[in-house]
C-alpha cells in the first residue's frame, strides 16, 4: 500500500453498541498503526445514512437520497475497505441491506472493485458464519475485491471492550495475517 491510502472502515450494523463496529474499528487501527503507518482512516456510523426504505416507487417518486450518495462516494473515495458484517437471521442487517439496495440504484459495483477484508463476529461461538457466507458470495459480484476475511466467535470472550484490543493472541495473529493481505 502507498503511503496516502485511505482506510473505509464501517460495520453493516447500525447497533450503537455494535460488536461489529469495535471489531472493524479495532482492525482499522492494526492495519495503520502496525501494517501501513501513513494511513487515513475514515470510521462510517450507518446511523449517519439512514434513508427510507428502497423501493422502485419511491426511486420513481423522489429519486435517490442524498444520503445514498453519500455513500457511495465515501466507497470511491477510499483505497481499501474494512467491512464487518453482523449476522441478523442468518443474513445482513435490515439497515445495511436498504443503503446497499440504494447504493445498488448508483451503480451494481458498489464496492468499485476496492481492496476489501471481510469481517464478521457475534457473541455465539459461529462468529457470523452464515452472513459471512452470504457476504463473500456476493460481494465480489457487486465489485468488491476481497482479499481476505475472519469471522471471530464468542466475541465478548476474546475482546476487551475497554482497551478495544482482542485478548485472544492467535486470533490477534489471524486478524493481522488477514489484513497484510491488503498490502
Amino acid at each position: 500500500m502507498s503511503n496516502t491510502t485511505n482506510i473505509l472502515a464501517f460495520a453493516a450494523s447500525n447497533s450503537r453498541s455494535s460488536i461489529n463496529k469495535m471489531l472493524v474499528t479495532h482492525a482499522a487501527h492494526v492495519l495503520k498503526d502496525e501494517i501501513n503507518t501513513d494511513a487515513q482512516v475514515t470510521v462510517l456510523d450507518l446511523n449517519d445514512f439512514e434513508m427510507p426504505i428502497y423501493s422502485v416507487d419511491r426511486e420513481a417518486e423522489s429519486g435517490i437520497p442524498e444520503q445514498a450518495t453519500a455513500f457511495y462516494e465515501a466507497i470511491g473515495q477510499a483505497d481499501v475497505l474494512l467491512i464487518s458484517y453482523a449476522e441478523y437471521n442468518g443474513s445482513y442487517t435490515s439497515a445495511f441491506k436498504n443503503i446497499f439496495d440504494w447504493c445498488s440504484r448508483i451503480s451494481m459495483k458498489v464496492f468499485q472493485e476496492k481492496p476489501t477484508v471481510v469481517l464478521s463476529t457475534s457473541p455465539g461461538k459461529n462468529g457470523g458464519a452464515g452472513v459471512m457466507k452470504t457476504a463473500l458470495e456476493a460481494a465480489p459480484y457487486f465489485g468488491a475485491d476481497i482479499h481476505g476475511s475472519l469471522a471471530i466467535g464468542s466475541f465478548n470472550d476474546v475482546f476487551d471492550k475497554d482497551t478495544a484490543q482482542l485478548t485472544d493472541p492467535a486470533i490477534a495473529s489471524a486478524l493481522r495475517v488477514q489484513l497484510k493481505l491488503l498490502s
